[in-house]
């Protein structure tokens, strides 16, 4: 499939189903291409579905089988918007807080092979039951255990709000637990 460039193109790869619940549609909204006027689209659309697909078949949807429907906050990021997220956080504006397209290659950067020449994707999602349920501080904990002992991930960054979780899928896991809530820092289960 060709990198979409006309609204029929991006409506077909949006139709592109990559689990039992999620398409490829579902994947590509971003605040920053929004106010920007960007295309938020990937160049290697296979590569971009691939990868999305391991993530949503191994990951998203066993966790919205144990814990209701997940919430996507933020998934697929071109090139073009991760890059610009990176230069408003070097910038020192709030609100851009994308890593590099070097460190977000195989992760938020889903057709971007890392350095190693490995597939990965990345979805930042919100479990609303499981906040809903859990609102003390570090109850995100909970939450890292369940998927460190059930699910096939590669990283896990809690966030405060909503306790988001950046969560990946990687050809060669690194099963790391970071968090930016309290307490935060490395999980070592």
């Amino acid at each position: 499939m060709r990198r979409p460039t006309s609204v029929q193109a991006l409506t077909e790869l949006g139709r592109v189903r990559l689990s039992k619940s999620f398409f490829m549609r579902d994947m590509l909204y971003s605040e920053i291409a929004q106010v920007h006027g960007l295309l938020n689209a990937p160049d290697d659309p296979d590569l971009a579905i691939a990868a999305g697909t391991r993530l949503c078949e191994e990951l998203l949807e066993p966790l919205q089988a144990e814990w209701g429907r997940i919430a996507i906050r933020s998934a697929y990021r071109s090139r073009e918007v991760n890059a610009l997220g990176n230069a408003k956080q070097k910038a020192g504006k709030a609100g851009y807080n994308c890593a590099s397209n070097e460190a977000n290659a195989a992760a938020h950067i889903w057709d971007m092979r890392d350095a190693d020449g490995c597939m990965g994707a990345v979805a930042c999602v919100v479990v609303p039951s499981f906040r809903d349920a859990h609102q003390q501080p570090g109850d995100w904990q909970i939450l890292a255990r369940w998927i460190d002992e059930h699910l096939p991930y590669s990283t896990l960054h809690f966030f405060p709000t909503l306790w988001a979780v950046n969560i990946g899928w990687h050809e060669r896991p690194l099963r790391r637990i970071d968090s930016y809530a309290e307490p935060k820092g490395r999980l070592v289960l």
